[in-house]
Parts: structure tokens; C-alpha cells; sequence
């Protein structure tokens, strides 16, 4: 039997709540709880059927019920006192209509505690998980409860096995994505991309005794993690386990009952930031499809003083995604493998020295990306942007050593015969391997290309640009030298000067020691000095307005033609070279000897400006630094001085494949024109006519 034949017959049961009135959007929340009521159910009449056979018939006959009883319950897939003490089922329930209201809670109230938090039987003020109860209340409010509990009752899921029932329920959150992205679809993986991971992962395993252990931090309804294990059970006789956590109540409650239904699964409740349920513990595997772009300001505080010191940088508040990507790695084995779902920000977000840029440049430093790969875009049920698949591996073979692959695997797709939702195309199997082959060759090909790792480094060298006037002088030169401690010799900063009168054309001040202040006007000096001084220095501006400075020996001006700093004297004048006539205001506070204050300064300076250039890393540092003072020589034309320099990292797919549109022939555009003139001919003959 295919299992997928009650694909439609799951999806039937929202007739009842269309028919209600029951937006589209609020179907999944009002789905899931029942889906999971008869997921639980026929998987525990199947794990009751298992026992009979294991034990037989005539024994389970014998035995003393409540040790039979003990023995359901110790399977540790839960228990339901309706179902094995009264032989009722759900379908059993809705045969009697009179009887069903207090039957049906009954039923619920039957189960084991943790089915009943689960499900949200009994809902409190905690969490509500699956709230099954609310949703009862509202199916009652419409007076559809009873009708829509039978629909769910004639599902039977009992023929089928943990894998099959698991490839129902991906089909059933696929088409809950395509509705509400704030609901199943929130975090839901494809099952192209679920295959894809999971043969990326199977290329690099082999066959063993050992146990395999497979972790997903943000899990969601598991069927990432799930889907993995499934598919690596396909290809090796591997003993698994699986290991997630999750903070969405719904999500996590899903996967927590089909974990249940595993031979060795464990699924945590919270949020992995904060509260890392398996803090103690490293895995093999991990996988993850994080949210993108979601922020973490709600428990900034608790990140920042995190004392595990999985995280290295933190990055900006709003997105996390390379919060859990440091998180994923700090999970790893000595030897353990990560295939993470990315969108692009994590790829080249945040500039050289940013905690985004020092992030990916720490994972580089370390060597723990061995490859990168692009997907198509229409990809996911709720979005059509690009999303890139990012293997960390900590035990990479010798000849990867430092090197990096990048696969541009966004035309590997074949359109799907229906959309769904903002999914329009899938990476079918055929496509998929080719991938694969491409991780495993490791070599450069049509759609593949291996790099050193500093392939992705660059400097952002900052220097301090000094302009010249026009004829290459700067007031620089003018600046006397001063002898250092140690005893070499630099260039003062600037030159004071002495005023005795400064003008800008409207006003002349001649006093720049100001105590007196307008007292019907202003309050105090302190006033007077924000509301009038300060703003009228700020407007100062020595290349706009004729400012002339004068000293007890000369006045200086800026000469806005020649870009040059000119001091004249009795001698003639000067051409300083180009720089800067800056004016300050400051106020003074009251001291033994000085009253308050407003004092105005007025200093000569280089005209500086700072700048970045950006220039390809060499991990060699005598030969990086040499290619700087190339870069420099090459393209920086005004005097400058070295600042510092930062190493940052981004990895940009559109640099490395980018592939420009080919220009038509002359001839095709000739042709072209030639046909459209005949058309513009034949419409003006047209309108004469």
C-alpha cells in the first residue's frame, strides 16, 4: 500500500473547517493537533500488535493485566488507558454521538502525562505545544467538533512504518507551508534539499559498527533531521541516533512524538541560544536550517555573558543565523561533519573587522569549510530568494587542506508541473548526484571551482589622504618638526595661531576671550554659547566665505582657485600649499584664577581625509605587504600614510559566476530593425487607407 493515497484524504478533513469559515491560514494550527492524535494513536495499536507477536497471543492472554499494562508503558511510545484497558479507539468514539463529548475527553485525559503536554490536553499557563484543547474549543464554538474528529478517526495509519508515516507527515507540512509561513512551513526543509544533505552526508561515511549520531539545533517538526537519518538508513546498516531541539511549541511537539517512535531519538524543548539542552555532548553529524534573518535582541543579555565559549563574535542583533553556525560547530566531534541551510547574508554580510566578516574568517582561519553550495532560487515553500548549503567538516582529508569549493548549483534543477507556494523547481536525483560527484572530484568544472581558502580574504587597508593645491604642495610641509621622546623627529599635527581679528565677510570678531553675554537674551554664558557661538563657528567655513584670519604679523586666507592656504605679510605673500583654517568655540568652566569662559581658537591644518582600499590577502606577510605598497603606488596619487589594516573575508558567488549576457550580432540587429520598419510601414499605410 502507498501510504500518500491519505495525502488527500488528510487534506479532505479541512473541508469541515472551510465550510466553517475558518481562514485558510489557521488550518495547519487546527490540522496538527488531530494529525497527531491519529499519528499516536495507530502507532501505538501497531506497537501493541508488534508486543502480541513478539510475546504471542495466548501469553498476552495470560499474563496479569496490570503487568501487561507495565509492559506497554515500559516501550516508553506512551500509553492510552482507553486503548488498552477499554479496547476503544478513536473511530470506536465517534460511533456513538450522544455519548461523544464525554467520551472524546476522556479519551484525551487517557493518555500518558507527556502525550497530554504534547498534545495540549490539559493546557495551563505554560506552554500549549499542539493546544488541542483550544482547538476544540473553537471547532465546538462552530458546532463542527464531533463531524471533524470522525473525519480524522477513519484515518488509519496503523499498515504503515515509522519511515512511511514520516513521509506522510513531510507531505502534510509541505502543504501547511504553502499556506503559513508562521506555522509548519516556518522552518520546513524540501525534500529535494532534505536528499540532497542527506547524500552530501552519505559521500563522506562509511560503513561501521559504530553508533552515528545526527544533531538539529533548530529541528523544528523534524523532518530535516528525520529525513537524513531515513535516507542514511537507505544506504548503510548504520545504528543511528538522532538528537534536536526546538522552541516553537507546535514544531517542537511533532517532533518530539515521532521521535518517540524511533529506536534512539531525542528531542529537547528551547531555545538553542540560551539553553542548550545537550550541552554536554558531541556529535557526528549535524544539520540545520536555521531562521533567516531573525533577530536575538529578546535574550541579547543571556548571549553575551554565554561562558560556554562556542560563541568567538557575535554578530548584528538582527540575524542570528551565524550565532547558530558557531553553535553547530561547537556540537562537532573531532571528526564531525555539518551541512547547514544559509541565505546569502551569512556569505557576505558585514564589512572587514565586523563580527559577520570575523566569523567566516575564523571558520576559515581554522579550515572548517571544505565547500559551499549554491541552490536554485524558488527553492523553499516560502520564499524565492537564494539559499546556500554550507559543509563544515573538522577532519578534512590532507589534499583539502586549505582549500575551498564552491559550487554554483542554481541551474541544477529541473520546474515542477505545479507550484507550490513560492516553490517552483526542484534538484532532482539526476541533478543531485552530480553535485555530489562534483564535492567528491573535488576539481574544477562547469559548475564548480576550488580555491585556496585565502581566495576569500582581502585587506582593508586605511590610509590618511593629505590633498595638494594645484601645484602638489600641501601645508603639511610647512609644520615644524618635533623631536619625540625617543628621539626621532615628526611633524606637528597643526599650527596655532594668535588672532587678533577673524572675518567672514559679515562679521568681524576681534575678542576670543568672551565672558559678557546678552543677560536679557540668554540666561547664563552657557546658553549664550549653544545658541549663538557655537552654531555661528559651526557655520564657519573657510573655502565658502571669505574668512580671513588676522595675527599681530600676517593674515591668512584660503584661495578657493589655487586650493592653497595664502598668508600675507608686509613682504608680499605666500602660498602655503592646501589645507585647512579651523575655528573651534570652546567653553570654559570657572577655576581659582579664571572666570567662565568662552574661548576661540583658530589652527592651521593639513587638509586630510580618510580613506580604504581594498587589495587582495597573500597569507605571507612580507609578500602582502609588499602587494599593499604596489596596490599604492599603482592607484593612490596624493600623499598619504598607512593606518591600519584589517583583514576581513566574504564569500561572493556573483564575483566567481557571473556569467554576462552575449551581445547580438550586428547582423540579428539589422535584421531586427529591418522588421520592424516594415511593420511601422505597413500600420501607416494601414491608417491612410
Amino acid at each position: 500500500m502507498d501510504i500518500l493515497q491519505y495525502e488527500s484524504k488528510i487534506w479532505s478533513t479541512a473541508d469541515l473547517l472551510r465550510g466553517s469559515g475558518i481562514k485558510e491560514s489557521e488550518w495547519p494550527s487546527m490540522m496538527m493537533p488531530f494529525f497527531a492524535l491519529v499519528m499516536i494513536e495507530s502507532r501505538l495499536v501497531r506497537m501493541f500488535d508488534q508486543l502480541k507477536e513478539e510475546i504471542g497471543e495466548e501469553a498476552i492472554a495470560e499474563m496479569d493485566k496490570e503487568d501487561l499494562y507495565d509492559l506497554i508503558r515500559d516501550n516508553g511510545q506512551g500509553y492510552n488507558a482507553y486503548l488498552f484497558e477499554r479496547n476503544l479507539t478513536l473511530k470506536d468514539i465517534c460511533k456513538n454521538d450522544k455519548t461523544f463529548d464525554l467520551d472524546f475527553s476522556e479519551y484525551l485525559k487517557a493518555f500518558d502525562g507527556e502525550t497530554k503536554d504534547l498534545l495540549g490536553v490539559d493546557v495551563n499557563n505554560g506552554d500549549k505545544f499542539l493546544d488541542i484543547r483550544g482547538v476544540i474549543d473553537k471547532l465546538k464554538a462552530k458546532k463542527v467538533l464531533m463531524g471533524y474528529t470522525k473525519d480524522w478517526s477513519e484515518i488509519d495509519l496503523r499498515p504503515f512504518n515509522n519511515s512511511e508515516i514520516t513521509t506522510l507527515e513531510e507531505h502534510i507540512k509541505r502543504k501547511w507551508a504553502d499556506m503559513s509561513a508562521e506555522t509548519a512551513g516556518e522552518q520546513y526543509t524540501p525534500g529535494d534539499i532534505i536528499a540532497l544533505i542527506s547524500e552530501i552526508i552519505a559521500s563522506k561515511i562509511e560503513e561501521s559498527n559504530q553508533l552515528l549520531t545526527i544533531y538539529d539545533c533548530s529541528c523544528g517538526g523534524g523532518n530535516l533531521l528525520f529525513g537524513v537519518e531515513d535516507k542514511i538508513k537507505e544506504k548503510f546498516k548504520r545504528f543511528t541516533a538522532t538528537y534536536g531541539q526546538d522552541w516553537n511549541d507546535a514544531l517542537y511537539a511533532m517532533a518530539k512524538i515521532e521521535s518517540r517512535f524511533r529506536e534512539d531519538s531525542k528531542i529537547e524543548y528551547g531555545n538553542t541560544l540560551n539553553d542548550d539542552k545537550f550541552s554536554n555532548e558531541e556529535f557526528d553529524i549535524a544539520t540545520a536550517n536555521p531562521p533567516y534573518g531573525v533577530d536575538w535582541k529578546g535574550y541579547r543579555k543571556s548571549i553575551e555573558d554565554d561562558k560556554t565559549g562556542r560563541f568567538h563574535y557575535l554578530p548584528s542583533v538582527g540575524d542570528g543565523q551565524l550565532l547558530f553556525m558557531q553553535h553547530i560547530i561547537s556540537k562537532l566531534n573531532a571528526n564531525g561533519l555539518a551541512v547547514v541551510v544559509h541565505n546569502g547574508s551569512s556569505l557576505f554580510s558585514g564589512d572587514a573587522g565586523s563580527s559577520e566578516s570575523n566569523i567566516r574568517k575564523w571558520m576559515l582561519d581554522n579550515d572548517l569549510v571544505e565547500a559551499v553550495i549554491q541552490n536554485p532560487t524558488s527553492e523553499f515553500f516560502n520564499t524565492g530568494i537564494y539559499t546556500y548549503l554550507w559543509m563544515i567538516n573538522k577532519n578534512k582529508a590532507p589534499e583539502r587542506k586549505d582549500q575551498l569549493l564552491l559550487i554554483d548549483a542554481s541551474k541544477k534543477f529541473t520546474p515542477l508541473k505545479k507550484n507550490r507556494g513560492d516553490k517552483r523547481v526542484e534538484i532532482d536525483e539526476t541533478n543531485r548526484l552530480e553535485i555530489v560527484e562534483a564535492l567528491t572530484r573535488f576539481e574544477d568544472c562547469d559548475f564548480a571551482r576550488k580555491f585556496s581558502k585565502y581566495h576569500f580574504y582581502y585587506n582593508k587597508q586605511a590610509i590618511e589622504l593629505t590633498n595638494p593645491d594645484e601645484d602638489g604642495n600641501t601645508f603639511r610641509d610647512h609644520l615644524p618638526m618635533k623631536t619625540k621622546r625617543d628621539g626621532s623627529e615628526e611633524r606637528a599635527k597643526s599650527e596655532n595661531l594668535t588672532p587678533v581679528s577673524l572675518t567672514d565677510g559679515e562679521t568681524t570678531l576681534r575678542e576670543f576671550e568672551v565672558t559678557e553675554f546678552d543677560k536679557e537674551q540668554y540666561a547664563d554664558l552657557g546658553e549664550a554659547f549653544d545658541q549663538h557661538w557655537k552654531p555661528w563657528v559651526n557655520a564657519l567655513d573657510y573655502k565658502e566665505q571669505p574668512l580671513v584670519v588676522e595675527t599681530k604679523s600676517a593674515r591668512y586666507h584660503f584661495d578657493n582657485d589655487r586650493e592653497t592656504i595664502v598668508k600675507t605679510t608686509k613682504v608680499g605673500e605666500e602660498a602655503l600649499g592646501c589645507g585647512k583654517i579651523v575655528v573651534k568655540a570652546t567653553l570654559k568652566k570657572k577655576t581659582k584664577k579664571l572666570p567662565e569662559r568662552i574661548e576661540i581658537t583658530v589652527e592651521l591644518t593639513p587638509d586630510t581625509q580618510k580613506d580604504y582600499e581594498i587589495i587582495p590577502f597573500d597569507p605571507d606577510p612580507v609578500t602582502n605587504r609588499s602587494n599593499i605598497e604596489a596596490f599604492m603606488a599603482k592607484y593612490v596619487f596624493k600623499p598619504f600614510v598607512y593606518l591600519d589594516n584589517v583583514v576581513g573575508s566574504e564569500i561572493n558567488f556573483n564575483k566567481i559566476f557571473y556569467r554576462p549576457e552575449g551581445l547580438r550580432s550586428v547582423g540579428k540587429i539589422l535584421e531586427e530593425l529591418s522588421s520592424l520598419e516594415k511593420i511601422l510601414a505597413s500600420q501607416e499605410l494601414g491608417v491612410f487607407e
